[in-house]
């Protein structure tokens, strides 16, 4: 019992020496549930009319203004000010958000409606919640865009830092893995597979104001398990970058980028090396 009064008094210490406000992890993650209820309401299986929109949008501008309240000595305004500033730019964001989804829904040979991508869709949800978030780090809000982020992060294996630049309509196919680094910039039309990581070349605390991570230009297929390092790597537009490849350099506009590798079918009659492998 000693050594658990002595732990508890060390965590104690350390709490109170955290310089930073924080928001509410926990409120977070339900303000982005609800956010994402109230724009598509089909994920709650029901009809809403005008006026309950409005109410529960109207819930929503509450819970953002309290988390905002946490960190209110560390935001450039008040609470309520950006709290209104958020709002009034949500609906180009949703416009974005369907743009997205129509997309996905037209170019997606697996998918049979918008309605699929809404529901079913971890790519889509993804995008939906960073648009949101950007909002939030484009206003120098600390901390909860980036909860929010991983908060999704949690959820589908999409990991995409708020204060990248991704431009509308963007399509993100499966999704697992997939890494896209704070200064990246994505242009419009650019579909990216599993597994793919745009992502900086060192990383070193300095450079923390420059930039670290690639652009990608109009048109770019970035297909599975593809890395992508440098900020000043540039992919260029209506480009289709192969799986598993590695790219530190930019790329001309129109390449195909591919790793060349070769793959070998024999006869299993001829095959002479044990079939029953042990990993």
């Amino acid at each position: 019992m000693n050594d658990l009064k002595k732990f508890s008094k060390h965590l104690s210490t350390m709490s109170k020496g955290f310089c930073m406000e924080t928001p509410s992890m926990v409120k977070t993650n339900a303000f982005v549930e609800n956010m994402i209820h109230i724009l598509f309401p089909i994920k709650l299986d029901c009809k809403v009319d005008e006026n309950e929109i409005q109410f529960e949008l109207e819930k929503c501008s509450l819970e953002l203004k309290d988390l905002l309240f946490s960190l209110r000595n560390s935001i450039p305004g008040t609470p309520e000010e950006l709290t209104e500033k958020f709002m009034a730019e949500l609906p180009a964001a949703y416009d974005e958000m369907i743009d997205d989804a129509v997309s996905i829904a037209r170019f997606d040979p697996a998918s049979s409606c918008m309605e699929e991508v809404i529901l079913a869709y971890p790519g889509f949800y993804c995008i939906a919640v960073y648009r949101m978030a950007h909002i939030l780090y484009q206003m120098k809000v600390p901390l909860l865009p980036r909860i929010m982020m991983e908060y999704v992060h949690g959820k589908t294996g999409i990991d995409i830092h708020p204060g990248a630049k991704i431009a509308s309509p963007f399509f993100i196919d499966h999704g697992t893995g997939i890494v896209i680094g704070e200064t990246a910039e994505i242009g419009k039309n650019v579909k990216i597979y599993q597994g793919v990581t745009l992502g900086a070349l060192t990383v070193e605390k300095d450079m923390a104001r420059t930039k670290r991570h690639p652009t990608i230009e109009d048109n770019v297929v970035i297909y599975a398990g593809s890395t992508i390092l440098g900020g000043r790597t540039v992919i260029g537009h209506d480009t289709v970058v192969g799986g598993n490849t590695w790219i530190t350099e930019s790329v001309l506009p129109h390449s195909v980028v591919y790793r060349q590798h070769r793959v070998v079918v024999k006869d299993h009659k001829d095959f002479t090396a044990p079939n029953d492998y042990m990993i």
